[in-house]
Protein backbone atom coordinates (compact mmCIF):
# COMPACT_ATOMS: atom_id res chain seq x y z
CA UNK A 1 0.00 0.00 0.00
CA UNK A 2 1.30 3.45 -0.90
CA UNK A 3 2.17 5.69 1.98
CA UNK A 4 -0.06 8.69 2.60
CA UNK A 5 0.89 12.20 1.58
CA UNK A 6 0.93 15.38 3.61
CA UNK A 7 -0.39 18.75 2.44
CA UNK A 8 1.15 21.95 3.79
CA UNK A 9 0.55 25.65 3.06
CA UNK A 10 3.34 27.53 1.32
CA UNK A 11 2.60 31.20 1.73
CA UNK A 12 -0.80 32.44 0.62
CA UNK A 13 -0.82 30.96 -2.88
CA UNK A 14 0.63 27.47 -2.89
CA UNK A 15 0.10 23.97 -1.49
CA UNK A 16 3.07 21.70 -0.88
CA UNK A 17 2.30 18.01 -1.39
CA UNK A 18 4.85 15.93 0.53
CA UNK A 19 5.38 12.30 -0.43
CA UNK A 20 7.62 9.81 1.45
CA UNK A 21 10.98 11.49 1.99
CA UNK A 22 13.26 9.44 -0.21
CA UNK A 23 14.97 9.76 -3.55
CA UNK A 24 13.52 6.95 -5.64
CA UNK A 25 11.97 6.52 -9.06
CA UNK A 26 8.79 5.11 -7.49
CA UNK A 27 8.18 8.18 -5.31
CA UNK A 28 9.16 10.59 -8.05
CA UNK A 29 6.79 8.80 -10.44
CA UNK A 30 3.93 9.49 -7.99
CA UNK A 31 4.94 13.15 -7.86
CA UNK A 32 4.91 13.43 -11.65
CA UNK A 33 1.66 11.47 -11.97
CA UNK A 34 -0.12 13.89 -9.64
CA UNK A 35 1.38 16.86 -11.49
CA UNK A 36 0.09 15.38 -14.75
CA UNK A 37 -3.37 14.87 -13.23
CA UNK A 38 -3.52 18.47 -12.02
CA UNK A 39 -2.44 19.81 -15.41
CA UNK A 40 -5.00 17.63 -17.20
CA UNK A 41 -7.84 18.65 -14.87
CA UNK A 42 -7.47 22.34 -15.83
CA UNK A 43 -9.03 23.44 -12.55
CA UNK A 44 -9.99 27.13 -12.51
CA UNK A 45 -7.77 28.90 -10.02
CA UNK A 46 -4.94 26.34 -10.13
CA UNK A 47 -2.00 28.12 -11.74
CA UNK A 48 0.45 25.25 -12.13
CA UNK A 49 2.71 22.83 -10.31
CA UNK A 50 6.44 22.38 -9.79
CA UNK A 51 7.70 18.82 -9.15
CA UNK A 52 10.78 17.95 -7.07
CA UNK A 53 12.31 14.72 -5.76
CA UNK A 54 9.50 13.85 -3.34
CA UNK A 55 7.37 17.00 -3.23
CA UNK A 56 5.01 18.86 -5.52
CA UNK A 57 4.37 22.58 -5.21
CA UNK A 58 0.89 23.44 -6.47
CA UNK A 59 0.33 27.15 -7.08
CA UNK A 60 -3.15 28.68 -7.00
CA UNK A 61 -4.74 32.10 -7.40
CA UNK A 62 -5.72 33.32 -3.90
CA UNK A 63 -8.35 35.60 -5.46
CA UNK A 64 -10.17 32.54 -6.80
CA UNK A 65 -9.43 29.80 -4.28
CA UNK A 66 -8.78 29.59 -0.57
CA UNK A 67 -6.04 27.33 0.73
CA UNK A 68 -8.67 24.90 1.97
CA UNK A 69 -10.34 24.72 -1.44
CA UNK A 70 -7.05 24.28 -3.27
CA UNK A 71 -5.86 21.63 -0.82
CA UNK A 72 -9.17 19.79 -1.11
CA UNK A 73 -8.99 19.69 -4.90
CA UNK A 74 -5.39 18.45 -4.82
CA UNK A 75 -6.23 15.86 -2.17
CA UNK A 76 -9.11 14.52 -4.24
CA UNK A 77 -6.89 14.07 -7.29
CA UNK A 78 -4.20 12.43 -5.19
CA UNK A 79 -6.74 10.04 -3.67
CA UNK A 80 -7.76 9.02 -7.16
CA UNK A 81 -4.20 7.92 -7.84
CA UNK A 82 -3.57 10.68 -10.38
CA UNK A 83 -2.74 9.64 -13.90
CA UNK A 84 -0.15 7.03 -14.67
CA UNK A 85 3.19 8.54 -15.49
CA UNK A 86 3.45 7.99 -19.22
CA UNK A 87 7.24 8.04 -19.17
CA UNK A 88 9.51 10.77 -20.40
CA UNK A 89 11.69 11.02 -23.44
CA UNK A 90 15.22 9.71 -23.82
CA UNK A 91 17.55 12.60 -24.60
CA UNK A 92 21.17 12.20 -25.67
CA UNK A 93 23.72 14.94 -25.00
CA UNK A 94 27.13 15.01 -26.65
CA UNK A 95 29.95 15.60 -24.15
CA UNK A 96 33.58 16.38 -24.80
CA UNK A 97 35.32 14.94 -21.74
CA UNK A 98 38.60 16.05 -20.15
CA UNK A 99 41.05 18.71 -21.25
CA UNK A 100 40.03 22.32 -20.73
CA UNK A 101 36.40 21.19 -20.51
CA UNK A 102 37.07 18.70 -17.71
CA UNK A 103 39.69 20.22 -15.40
CA UNK A 104 38.64 17.92 -12.52
CA UNK A 105 38.63 14.64 -14.44
CA UNK A 106 42.06 13.67 -13.07
CA UNK A 107 40.96 14.53 -9.51
CA UNK A 108 37.81 12.39 -9.86
CA UNK A 109 39.93 9.54 -11.21
CA UNK A 110 42.36 9.86 -8.30
CA UNK A 111 39.55 9.97 -5.73
CA UNK A 112 37.73 6.96 -7.15
CA UNK A 113 40.83 4.91 -7.94
CA UNK A 114 39.74 4.61 -11.56
CA UNK A 115 41.62 5.72 -14.63
CA UNK A 116 40.31 8.80 -16.49
CA UNK A 117 39.10 6.67 -19.40
CA UNK A 118 37.22 4.40 -17.00
CA UNK A 119 35.59 7.43 -15.37
CA UNK A 120 34.44 8.60 -18.79
CA UNK A 121 33.20 5.15 -19.78
CA UNK A 122 31.22 4.69 -16.57
CA UNK A 123 29.78 8.20 -16.68
CA UNK A 124 28.74 7.90 -20.33
CA UNK A 125 27.41 4.39 -19.71
CA UNK A 126 24.71 5.51 -17.32
CA UNK A 127 21.03 6.21 -17.94
CA UNK A 128 20.05 9.16 -15.76
CA UNK A 129 16.55 10.02 -14.62
CA UNK A 130 15.72 13.73 -14.54
CA UNK A 131 14.14 14.04 -11.10
CA UNK A 132 13.70 17.81 -11.09
CA UNK A 133 14.93 21.12 -12.46
CA UNK A 134 16.32 23.83 -10.22
CA UNK A 135 19.24 25.95 -8.99
CA UNK A 136 19.47 27.62 -12.42
CA UNK A 137 16.85 27.56 -15.22
CA UNK A 138 17.04 24.16 -16.86
CA UNK A 139 19.58 22.64 -14.42
CA UNK A 140 18.75 18.90 -14.23
CA UNK A 141 19.09 16.99 -10.96
CA UNK A 142 19.90 13.49 -12.12
CA UNK A 143 19.67 10.07 -10.52
CA UNK A 144 21.60 7.02 -11.65
CA UNK A 145 25.26 7.93 -11.20
CA UNK A 146 27.50 4.88 -10.83
CA UNK A 147 28.31 4.81 -7.08
CA UNK A 148 31.97 4.23 -7.93
CA UNK A 149 32.09 7.76 -9.40
CA UNK A 150 30.83 9.56 -6.28
CA UNK A 151 33.22 12.42 -5.45
CA UNK A 152 32.83 15.20 -2.86
CA UNK A 153 32.20 18.75 -3.98
CA UNK A 154 35.15 21.08 -4.35
CA UNK A 155 36.22 22.58 -1.00
CA UNK A 156 36.02 26.05 -2.56
CA UNK A 157 33.46 26.69 -5.32
CA UNK A 158 34.58 28.31 -8.56
CA UNK A 159 33.32 31.82 -9.16
CA UNK A 160 32.46 30.99 -12.77
CA UNK A 161 31.64 27.73 -14.51
CA UNK A 162 30.87 27.85 -18.22
CA UNK A 163 27.45 26.86 -19.46
CA UNK A 164 27.27 23.26 -20.64
CA UNK A 165 29.79 22.04 -18.07
CA UNK A 166 29.14 18.50 -16.82
CA UNK A 167 30.04 17.82 -13.23
CA UNK A 168 29.92 15.39 -10.33
CA UNK A 169 29.13 16.31 -6.72
CA UNK A 170 28.70 13.57 -4.16
CA UNK A 171 26.45 10.88 -5.62
CA UNK A 172 24.97 13.19 -8.28
CA UNK A 173 25.89 14.36 -11.72
CA UNK A 174 24.46 17.40 -13.49
CA UNK A 175 24.90 19.93 -16.29
CA UNK A 176 25.23 23.68 -15.80
CA UNK A 177 22.84 25.27 -18.33
CA UNK A 178 24.51 28.68 -18.16
CA UNK A 179 27.59 30.34 -16.73
CA UNK A 180 27.39 30.52 -12.95
CA UNK A 181 29.35 29.89 -9.76
CA UNK A 182 29.52 26.26 -8.67
CA UNK A 183 31.39 23.67 -6.67
CA UNK A 184 30.90 20.50 -8.73
CA UNK A 185 33.85 18.54 -10.15
CA UNK A 186 33.95 19.33 -13.86
CA UNK A 187 34.67 16.37 -16.14
CA UNK A 188 33.42 17.61 -19.53
CA UNK A 189 31.16 19.98 -21.44
CA UNK A 190 28.25 19.73 -23.85
CA UNK A 191 27.74 22.18 -26.74
CA UNK A 192 23.94 21.75 -26.54
CA UNK A 193 21.99 24.52 -24.80
CA UNK A 194 19.86 23.21 -21.95
CA UNK A 195 17.74 26.33 -21.65
CA UNK A 196 16.39 28.86 -24.10
CA UNK A 197 14.07 31.69 -23.10
CA UNK A 198 11.72 31.03 -26.01
CA UNK A 199 11.89 27.22 -26.00
CA UNK A 200 12.25 26.79 -22.26
CA UNK A 201 14.22 23.88 -20.75
CA UNK A 202 15.50 21.11 -23.00
CA UNK A 203 14.94 18.50 -20.30
CA UNK A 204 11.82 17.76 -18.28
CA UNK A 205 11.28 15.81 -15.06
CA UNK A 206 10.76 12.16 -15.92
CA UNK A 207 13.08 12.24 -18.94
CA UNK A 208 16.03 9.87 -19.25
CA UNK A 209 19.36 11.48 -20.10
CA UNK A 210 22.32 9.73 -21.72
CA UNK A 211 25.74 11.25 -22.35
CA UNK A 212 27.53 10.55 -25.63
CA UNK A 213 31.32 11.08 -25.68
CA UNK A 214 32.47 13.19 -28.64
CA UNK A 215 35.81 14.64 -29.74
CA UNK A 216 36.61 18.33 -29.91
CA UNK A 217 35.91 18.72 -33.67
CA UNK A 218 32.44 17.25 -33.16
CA UNK A 219 31.87 19.50 -30.16
CA UNK A 220 32.84 22.55 -32.23
CA UNK A 221 30.59 21.49 -35.12
CA UNK A 222 27.57 21.09 -32.85
CA UNK A 223 28.32 24.41 -31.14
CA UNK A 224 28.58 26.18 -34.51
CA UNK A 225 25.54 24.65 -36.19
CA UNK A 226 23.31 24.08 -33.18
CA UNK A 227 22.46 20.69 -34.69
CA UNK A 228 22.65 17.40 -32.79
CA UNK A 229 22.95 14.65 -33.78
CA UNK A 230 25.06 15.68 -36.76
Amino acid sequence: MEQTIELLPQGDRAVSVVFPEEISEAVNARVLALCSAIDAAKIPGIVGCIPAYHTLLVEYDPLRLTYGQAAGLVSALAAGGGRRETGGRTVELPVCYGGDFGPDLAAVAAHTGLGPEEVIARHAGGAYRVYMLGFRPGFPYLGGLDPALATPRLPTPRRRIEGGSVGIAGAQTGVYPEASPGGWNLIGRTPVKLFDEERGPLLRPGDTLRFVPVDRPTYDAVLETGVWPL
